[in-house]
């Protein structure tokens, strides 16, 4: 198959992340009608959950098989799309019940597994120089994608929960397709043919890549917590409830801000570093997490001026992160590194999302989205000590 340019080749990622990743936060925009039809009130933990669940599966399997570095990522992309888009559509062909409904959210979430990482490992195959730049608009495709089905609910459209999963079930399918069809295996790609049980050990013993994969979980931690509660934070200060016009289009702007954080902050890393973008989105998003303890509620519009600042910092480091744990790592094994620190920081959002809802319960939105300010903290502290060690084995301290 012949070669096309890196950028034609990124922008058809980009939108192809885009499209597939709208699969991600669909069940999320329709809790309030499936709560409803299952009479279930609370479905936000175990709806988000289950795709977290999903995807960590996915990309524990994909990693430890090294899915993404053995096989075309192209082709991975393309199987993964159809997949998950096949398993949402089925929510709206069976019978409604909680089991069937987080069953196939879980089967989505593991199928994306061979999206969203494996949309970086393409775009990592393409770029030699300016992966930061590349990964940065990747990742924004990403956070649109997420935000998308908010925008829907929020422009008042009366569509059903069936027509959300048809229609973002469509868009995956289409971004699988393109990607499949017009962008092969990039010209940086060093195939890895062989399964070896000894990559993980390997992938474990490099310094530069612990501290930044450290940086990634301290950032998961809050990230898509912040996003599963965005609805309860909006409410928080704005008492516009979760499922109405007003409180969806608002957690769209707050998750869409993200997107162009992460693209700006991929020109910007090209200009100084990713590690410095890294570390000032890292900073910043847990300065946010601390100063929401102390702002009241209904503040209105200085609220949702915090909540989209929040959002603009929450997302900017995760492209850049990625790019670091790329960077790190062998080619061959470029793929299998960053699908298995998605696993791991997907991981830790499961226990984020259940104790954040559960301390909701228990002490209120504020308090409860603050003391996610903790992973944030421990992130930036191990990754200063393992960038550290990686200076002291090269003999540069």
């Amino acid at each position: 198959m012949r070669q096309i340019q890196a950028g034609s080749a990124l922008l058809i990622i980009v939108i192809s992340q885009f499209l597939g990743t709208s699969l991600w936060f669909a069940g999320n925009a329709v809790i309030p009608e499936l709560s409803q039809k299952l009479a279930m009130p609370g479905l936000t933990e175990s709806l988000t959950s289950a795709v977290q669940f999903g995807f960590i599966t996915g990309t524990l399997l994909f990693a430890i098989l090294s899915i993404p570095d053995r096989f075309s990522p192209s082709k991975v992309f393309l199987t993964s799309s159809l997949l998950a888009a096949g398993f949402n559509v089925l929510i709206t062909l069976l019978p409604l019940s909680f089991t069937s409904l987080v069953s196939f959210r879980f089967l989505v979430g593991f199928f994306l597994a061979g999206i969203y990482p494996v949309g970086m490992k393409i775009a990592a195959d393409y770029f030699e120089k300016g992966l930061g730049k590349a990964l940065g608009l990747l990742v924004g495709a990403l956070v649109l994608g997420t935000a998308l089905p908010f925008l829907v609910k929020g422009l008042g459209y009366q569509f059903s929960y069936e027509e959300i999963f048809w229609i973002t079930s469509g868009l995956a399918s289409l971004g699988g397709v393109a990607v499949g069809i017009f962008v092969p295996d990039g010209p940086y790609r060093t195939r890895n043919p062989k399964f070896d049980w000894k990559i993980l050990p390997r992938l474990s013993q490099i310094n530069a890549l612990k501290g930044a994969a450290s940086g990634y979980f301290g950032h998961m931690w809050e990230l898509y917590t912040f996003w599963a509660f965005a609805p309860a934070a909006f409410a928080y200060f704005t008492n516009q409830e979760a499922g109405t016009m007003a409180n969806s289009l608002g957690v769209f702007s707050i998750i869409a801000a993200g997107s162009v954080s992460c693209a700006l902050g991929g020109f910007i890393a090209m200009r100084k570093s990713s590690r410095l973008v890294a570390i000032f989105s890292l900073f910043g998003s847990g300065i946010c997490c601390l100063a929401i303890l102390f702002l009241p509620a209904s503040l209105g519009v200085a609220g949702i001026i915090f909540l989209l600042i929040w959002g603009i910092l929450v997302t900017a480091d995760s492209p850049q992160f990625s790019t670091l744990v790329a960077q790190a790592t062998p080619p061959s094994y470029r793929g299998t590194a960053l699908t298995l620190v998605n696993c791991l920081g997907f991981s830790l959002t499961i226990i984020s999302i259940q104790f954040t809802g559960w301390l909701i319960h228990q002490i209120g939105v504020s308090y409860a989205l603050g003391l996610l300010g903790i992973g944030p903290m421990i992130g930036l502290f191990l990754f200063r000590y393992f960038q550290k060690k990686e200076a002291l084995s090269q003999g540069l301290s």
